[in-house]
């Protein structure tokens, strides 16, 4: 069982940056891939960012590529979202995600039916 409460959420102004955390209980933590995944209103949830069990590679959305950053702290059991560039477009709940297969890997992203173990979310609100 793995437990994941992000934050860092917030409103934030066209243009700006956030950087969101998502704080995972348990001690296997580094046996996961980790993802950001979004979900903004009257759309469906889209995977945003991945980043390997082990840290080093990481995957993208094309719409945030260029502008957001997944790392992760494998001694912290942290992972993070660094946005930078902010639209109002980017207005969503953001979720972390564990994934234990090889979707990743394979593919280069994640969908829901990939992944473990949810958090609850954080609200992101952009405004022009």
């Amino acid at each position: 069982q793995v437990q994941l409460v992000e934050s860092g959420g917030g409103l934030v102004q066209a243009g700006g940056s956030l950087r969101l955390s998502c704080a995972a209980s348990g001690r296997t933590f580094s046996s996961y891939d980790m993802g950001w995944f979004r979900l903004a209103r009257g759309k469906e949830r889209e995977f945003v960012a991945g980043i390997w069990r082990r840290g080093g590679r990481t995957y993208y959305a094309d719409s945030v590529k260029g502008r957001f950053t997944i790392s992760r702290d494998n001694a912290k059991n942290t992972i993070y979202l660094q946005m930078n560039s902010l639209s109002p477009e980017d207005t969503a709940v953001y979720y972390c995600a564990t994934s234990a297969g090889d979707r990743l890997f394979l593919d280069g992203r994640l969908d829901d039916f990939d992944m473990d173990y949810w958090g609850k979310g954080t609200l992101v609100t952009v405004f022009s």
